[in-house]
């Protein structure tokens, strides 16, 4: 329950706060193209299954891989919307990130194929203390 919330404020309420307390002028905008970022679920439609709840993101989908996450990082040095497009993107990919650490703390042996795993027993061990 607690990893729920914690996901839908970091997919819903962060760009919110992210837009008002950066974009302040244009934080509507700024907020419905963040939203828009999380279009970069389509690639979900590409695994089999299409939804598992164990499943690490990062990495395993085309649009997750680290690959992709450096193109959304050099975004960040291109003017609006790509810059926002790419902070939103970035946020997506820290929010699912989350959600493999959060998932291995519960269930370890879960995730003992994710090909992210070596990230995400550091990130982990980095919480444990």
């Amino acid at each position: 329950m607690t990893q729920t919330l914690i996901h839908y404020f970091l997919h819903f309420g962060m760009p919110l706060l992210i837009a008002y307390v950066f974009f302040r002028h244009d934080y509507k905008r700024v907020y419905l193209i963040l939203l828009a970022t999380m279009l970069v679920d389509l690639d979900h439609l590409l695994a089999t299954p299409i939804f598992s709840p164990n499943r690490c993101s990062i990495n395993f989908h085309p649009l997750h891989t680290y690959y992709a996450m450096i193109i959304y990082i050099a975004m960040l040095f291109f003017r609006k919307p790509y810059k926002i497009i790419g902070l939103g993107l970035i946020l997506h990919m820290l929010t699912d990130l989350n959600d493999c650490v959060l998932n291995y703390l519960i269930c370890p042996e879960c995730l003992q194929d994710a090909p992210a795993l070596d990230l995400v027993i550091g990130l982990s061990d980095m919480f444990k203390y």
